[in-house]
């Protein structure tokens, strides 16, 4: 099997993790001395980022959880979910991961998982997304594609 296809295995939140985890990996072996400069400020400004990646990443799930639907890549949904924070982007969950990712880096004040981020960010756009997105195709036809060409894939 294709070792990229056995990454549909994992969560996307634990995609998050593991990227995340290899950036700090890094930051133990090659860390940047300019974390020592920042001023706490930055720790709290990463804390407020963190809690909105949160929600934003948060809502979409409890609303797919209402509607009784899958937040299984790969999985055939059972509800076109196009409202709350799928009005304006059809990815909310990973918009409010990678915020959220982005948070954490910023309390930690590490920067290698932030340089690490876009490998995640490709895999989701140009992996998990288009399987996704051919799942919903199937299942909802032309529904799903005016629901595209309303709303934009990220932001």
């Amino acid at each position: 099997m294709n070792p990229i296809r056995l990454l549909l295995y994992v969560p996307v939140p634990w995609v998050f993790v593991l990227c995340y985890l290899l950036g700090v990996a890094l930051e133990a072996v090659a860390p940047f001395e300019f974390r020592r400069d920042l001023p706490p400020a930055v720790s709290l400004a990463g804390a407020a980022v963190f809690a909105v990646g949160a929600i934003i990443a948060g809502w979409p799930l409890l609303m797919f959880y209402r509607a009784r639907t899958t937040t299984v890549p790969g999985r055939t949904s059972a509800t076109l979910v196009t409202r709350g924070p799928y009005r304006f982007t059809r990815n909310p969950m990973y918009v409010g991961l990678t915020i959220a990712y982005l948070g954490e880096a910023a309390i930690l004040k590490q920067l290698w998982p932030v340089l690490l981020l876009p490998l995640t960010l490709a895999y989701l756009n140009w992996i998990v997304i288009p399987l996704e997105e051919s799942r919903l195709k199937q299942v909802f036809g032309s529904e799903y594609e005016q629901y595209q060409m309303r709303v934009r894939r990220w932001i």
